[in-house]
């Protein structure tokens, strides 16, 4: 019995093994035809080999500060081994605990999943590891769907065959989505929690850790809630595999989730410079690759320099709109009115005052702009008033931040100088404010617009550019974009059409009114000086100093309309902006201060026309270089090769003799006329004359010589009406230009009348070019000069000096305040004299001796 019961047992043990093995032999037989099925249909993985994430571009200075990131997903992609092998756990931990023993799937885990399923009915447990995640994310879609399913198995089991697992690994964790557009582990630390990967505790590593499971819900930023429930499931299987222990386990369970959504790591402001990099990637590279394809851009601005050039533009809007007065709050909180009280300390009747619970959720809700805080007055005395901040901080506004604020009438009027804090303030008013010294200041967003731009003469680098106020305001760049008259500022290129005609800087003109009878208007044209003020025979040098417009016209009328056309269009300017008619003289030409700067650089630079450009270099995600700019040169050695290219990619193969050699910039004026031109702009700075003996007088940009420098040049511009106001200024080595004016191109700048609260402070009168547009430039460039060391200006060959009498311009014998070294093109000098006679000194040929005859003149 026994044996035939063992007999029966073996032959129903065949007959399962026999049954196993047919379902074994089918299914594998089932698999394979299914593979062949879906052979063609699975994309090739060997693409993960050279795969290129989606990674924002990156704006840079010339330093190295970020400036801005352009793209739709936020990734930060990063190497293995830049990872905190803590945070690798994390997400081993959670989402593969046997990442590193299985072949691409988890038979252990998907049968743990299917007892569940068995045991339960519910879906509780994924069994996709990372390499089927990573193959799903690539390649597939997440419907739920069996093919799909099927799909992403065949796909694992290939990726694992061509990469490494630590290749996969890294590939997953800067692949894999984390919510709120980042895509990585890289961008979640940055976006989640302002940090890189480095600094994250083992608690946020663990909430990052947990976001592939439901990056929508389980974000920190959406709910908080959420993501400390899937932390401490992940910290509990971090325990568990041994990768914490208990005591970082319950420190980090009781660690509070604090998240808000943190923007590039944005360390240099330049907006307006981000935007005119991301049009010329867009327009060299494409859309797709601009936006995805990882590259670093380094432009040629310096964070140092942009970050005065913004600070100098803002606070000079704000002076201007403080000398035109207080145009009151944003909003009332609440309403309050100053009661019949003749007590020093001001009384309100407040109706409806929110507590400061209700206060400080009214606040959050508020928006700032710039350097401009959102608050709320709260307490009002005689010549000071509390305010809570944005935030709930409570500060005193004392009386010297808050005397200025008289009543805005119109841009022409201001009210009179208040007397104490309650004629300008009462409590429930929404106002701006801004810290200035370390103090809190009542402020308002100015209505007035303003640009500076900062140029190397010698290459077209542009250092510093600043399109407005504020780019989250208006993004038109009026740098680049607004076309303004330039007023006085097109004097400069005016005169420099004169030298070419024989005019000299001793060359005596008429300064008096004009009258002109215009036939086909019926009436006289009378242009006039601005002031109004004539000084008879005038050298050409003074004339330019002092801005005289009647000396202007006479020189455009001695010159031609078509010459002096023909001169300024040397400068870049084109002919459609320049009127014909004598108006040009005047600065009726509509350019921008990107246009106007780089004629300037023309004379800052010898008389070579340079090209203004912003990107430099670029890198691919790979950090290869793939652009480099080469820029043409203002420089008499450089060779002037057959093929001249302003830019070069890797994939361009120009020669190796074009790609080292530098390319020169067109000389379009000679060295000798830019060197008189940028020496008569520095008479607009220091002036002449002896004040000793009467004779002295000042430039219109005398305020320049407080920076102590004699390499400044310098023009103020100024239209009819002072709807537009400009400072041009340079230096061998930097050329700048500051705009300030209405965008309504209609609106005048008015005029500010006096403050009696204000004393010295006070700037009074009408606005101009030296009043309004010079203060951004000197503030400027009281920053950044001192990185520019002062050099000597060496007069190039063909420049003689010879000695002219101040009054005709003759050659003089005297060796007193009559008399003074001037400086001319050779054959241009003058041959009378006044009396005497003294030897022509030349330059050109012993620059020893050149050096030391300009240290003594000048």
């Amino acid at each position: 019995m026994g044996v035939k019961n063992w007999g029966h047992q073996v032959s129903w043990f065949k007959k399962l093994l026999i049954a196993f093995l047919l379902a074994t032999l089918f299914g594998i037989m089932a698999i394979f035809i299914t593979y062949l099925l879906l052979k063609d249909e699975l994309p090739d993985v060997a693409t993960l080999k050279d795969v290129r994430l989606q990674t924002p571009m990156q704006v840079f200075t010339a330093d190295g500060e970020l400036i801005s990131q352009f793209g739709e997903q936020r990734r930060i992609p990063l190497k293995l081994d830049e990872m905190p092998p803590l945070l690798i756990q994390a997400f081993l931990a959670t989402e593969d605990t046997r990442f590193y023993e299985h072949p691409g799937i988890d038979v252990i885990g998907i049968m743990r999943a299917a007892t569940v399923v068995a045991t339960s009915g519910e879906l509780s447990q994924g069994a996709s590891t990372i390499t089927q995640q990573l193959a799903r994310n690539f390649f597939l879609s997440r419907e739920k769907k069996i093919m799909r399913k099927v799909k992403e198995i065949f796909l694992a089991f290939h990726i694992e065959q061509l990469l490494t697992k630590d290749e996969i690994l890294e590939l997953y964790l800067n692949k894999i989505e984390l919510g709120q557009r980042s895509f990585g582990v890289g961008a979640a630390a940055q976006v989640y929690f302002g940090k890189t990967v480095n600094e994250l505790t083992v608690d946020e590593m663990a909430i990052i850790a947990g976001l592939p499971k439901a990056p929508s819900i389980l974000n920190p930023v959406r709910s908080a809630s959420n993501a400390r429930a899937r932390r401490n499931v992940v910290l509990g299987r971090m325990l568990d595999t041994g990768a914490i222990d208990r005591a970082t386990y319950e420190m980090a369970l009781l660690a509070p989730v604090t998240s808000r959504l943190h923007g590039a790591q944005i360390t240099a402001s330049a907006p307006y410079i981000a935007e005119m990099v991301r049009q010329q990637m867009v327009e060299r590279f494409g859309e797709e690759m601009t936006y995805s394809d990882g590259f670093k851009v380094y432009t040629t601005v310096t964070s140092e320099q942009q970050t005065a050039a913004r600070r100098a533009l803002q606070q000079n809007l704000y002076d201007y709109d403080e000398r035109h007065g207080y145009r009151g709050p944003v909003a009332l909180a609440w309403q309050a009115s100053l009661s019949n009280n003749d007590g020093d300390t001001p009384e309100f009747v407040e109706s409806e005052r929110l507590d400061e619970l209700a206060l400080q959720q009214y606040l959050d809700q508020q928006q700032g702009i710039e350097d401009l805080v959102p608050a709320v007055v709260t307490k009002v005395a005689q010549q000071s008033a509390e305010v809570m901040l944005k935030g709930g901080q409570l500060v005193t506004l004392e009386w010297d931040a808050l005397k200025w604020a008289r009543s805005y009438i119109s841009d022409e009027r201001q009210g009179t100088a208040p007397k104490s804090a309650a004629t300008i303030l009462a409590p429930g008013m929404h106002i701006l404010v801004r810290q200035q010294d370390d103090n809190w200041r009542l402020s308002q967003i100015p209505t007035v617009s303003s640009a500076l731009v900062a140029l190397d003469p010698n290459n077209g680098a542009i250092r510093a550019l600043v399109g407005g106020y504020s780019f989250a305001q208006s993004q038109f760049n009026r740098v680049t974009q607004a076309k303004r008259q330039v007023g006085s500022n097109i004097k400069p290129f005016i005169y420099s059409a004169a030298l070419e005609q024989n005019y000299t800087l001793a060359s005596i003109m008429n300064d008096a009114p004009i009258h002109q009878w215009d036939s086909n208007a019926g009436i006289a044209w009378r242009p006039r000086n601005s002031p109004a003020v004539y000084d008879g025979p005038i050298r050409i040098r003074e004339a330019l100093a002092k801005s005289k417009n009647v000396v202007s016209i006479r020189l455009l009328r001695g010159v031609g309309i078509d010459a002096s056309i023909a001169q300024l269009q040397k400068f870049g300017f084109a002919a459609t902006d320049l009127p014909r008619n004598e108006t040009l003289a005047l600065g009726s030409a509509s350019l921008t201060p990107l246009e106007v700067v780089t004629g300037y650089a023309v004379f800052a630079n010898g008389g070579y026309l340079v090209q203004p450009y912003v990107v430099d270099k670029v890198f691919n995600a790979e950090n290869e270089l793939i652009y480099q700019h080469k820029p043409a040169l203002a420089c008499d050695n450089c060779p002037q090769p057959d093929v001249a290219a302003n830019s070069t990619t890797v994939t361009d193969n120009l020669p190796d003799n074009l790609e080292l050699q530098p390319v020169r910039a067109p000389q379009v004026i000679s060295p000798q006329n830019a060197f008189l031109i940028a020496d008569a702009l520095k008479s607009s700075v220091w002036g002449g004359g002896d004040w000793r003996q009467g004779t002295g007088w000042n430039g219109t940009a005398r305020q320049v010589q407080e920076l102590r420098r004699r390499d400044i040049s310098g023009k103020t511009g100024t239209t009819n009406d002072s709807k537009d106001t400009w400072f041009s200024g340079f230096t061998p080595q930097l050329a700048v230009t500051s705009w300030v004016g209405f965008d309504d191109a209609n609106r005048s700048l008015g005029r500010a009348t006096w403050n009696a609260n204000l004393g010295r402070e006070q700037s009074s009168g009408i606005e101009a070019g030296a009043r309004t547009a010079l203060p951004a430039w000197l503030s400027f460039m009281r920053d950044v000069l001192p990185a520019y060391p002062e050099q000597s200006s060496a007069a190039p060959v063909g420049i003689s000096s010879v000695r002219i009498d101040l009054a005709s311009g003759l050659l003089s014998r005297r060796n007193d305040y009559t008399s003074a070294f001037e400086f001319f093109k050779l054959g241009t000098e003058p041959t009378q004299y006044v009396s005497g006679s003294i030897p022509q000194i030349q330059f050109g040929d012993d620059k020893q001796d050149k050096a030391t005859e300009l240290d003594e003149l000048f």
